[in-house]
C-alpha cells in the first residue's frame, strides 16, 4: 500500500510512512471488507461514511505536518484507522462519532493495538467535542460543504483544519489555517468522498 500508493503520491515525510506501515489497516475496516483493505479507493462504512482511500488520507496528513506535541481532533474516525494514525503522529488525538456502536469498537479496537493517547466520542460531528478543545489540527474523514462555526471556534488561532470540499461529482482536498479567526483556506489535491452529515451547504430562498 505505501510503495504503491502512498509514496508515488509525493508523500515522503517518514514520520507518516512509518505511521501506516506499522499500522495494520485492515484490523480497523469492517470484517467483510478485509480483503479490500488496502485497496486504493474509498471504503464503504454504514450510513454513507467511508475510509478514505490511504493515498487521500496520506496526503491529507502530508499537508497537516502534524507534530509531536499537538492535539488533534479527528472527525468521523471510523473504526479508528485514521485514529491509530494520527496517534503516532501527535501528542493525543480525540476521536468523534456519530454512531455509538461504531465508536465503541474503535476505541476496543484501539485499546487492543496499545493505542493509549486517544480517546473516542460520540456524539454529531459537526458540534466537535469542545470540552477538549482548542485543537491544533482538525480533520474530517470525509468531504463538506461548509464548516460549522462550532468547529471554527474549537480550532486553536494559527490551527489548521482539513476536509474534502464536494464540487459536483469532483472534490477538492483543501487546508484551512485559522488567522484572527477565521479560516484561510489553501488548495492542496483533488479528491472525492461523500458529504458528512452535518457539513451540507443549506440552501435558502428568498422571494
Amino acid at each position: 500500500m505505501v510503495d504503491a500508493q502512498v509514496r508515488p503520491s509525493d508523500v515522503t515525510k517518514f514520520p507518516i510512512i512509518d505511521a501506516m506501515l506499522e499500522v495494520p489497516r485492515e484490523v480497523y475496516v469492517p470484517e467483510n471488507l478485509r480483503e479490500a483493505a488496502y485497496v486504493g479507493e474509498n471504503l464503504p462504512l454504514d450510513g454513507n461514511r467511508v475510509l478514505l482511500e490511504p493515498r487521500t488520507f496520506a496526503k491529507m496528513l502530508d499537508a497537516l505536518d502534524i507534530q509531536p506535541d499537538e492535539v488533534v481532533l479527528d472527525l468521523g474516525c471510523g473504526l479508528g484507522y485514521s485514529t491509530a494514525v494520527i496517534a503516532r503522529l501527535a501528542e493525543f488525538v480525540v476521536a468523534l462519532e456519530d454512531d455509538a456502536a461504531r465508536a465503541d469498537e474503535a476505541q476496543g479496537l484501539l485499546s487492543e493495538q496499545g493505542v493509549d493517547n486517544a480517546a473516542v466520542m460520540t456524539g454529531p460531528l459537526a458540534e466537535g467535542v469542545a470540552k477538549s478543545a482548542p485543537y491544533d489540527v482538525i480533520v474530517l474523514e470525509g468531504a463538506a460543504e461548509t464548516i460549522p462555526p462550532a468547529l471554527v471556534e474549537q480550532l486553536k488561532e494559527g490551527g489548521r483544519i482539513c476536509c474534502l470540499f464536494a464540487e459536483g461529482a469532483l472534490g477538492a482536498a483543501r487546508v484551512g489555517y485559522k488567522i484572527d479567526g477565521v479560516l484561510t483556506w489553501r488548495h492542496v489535491f483533488n479528491a472525492a468522498a461523500p458529504v458528512v452529515a452535518g457539513f451540507e451547504r443549506h440552501i435558502t430562498f428568498a422571494l
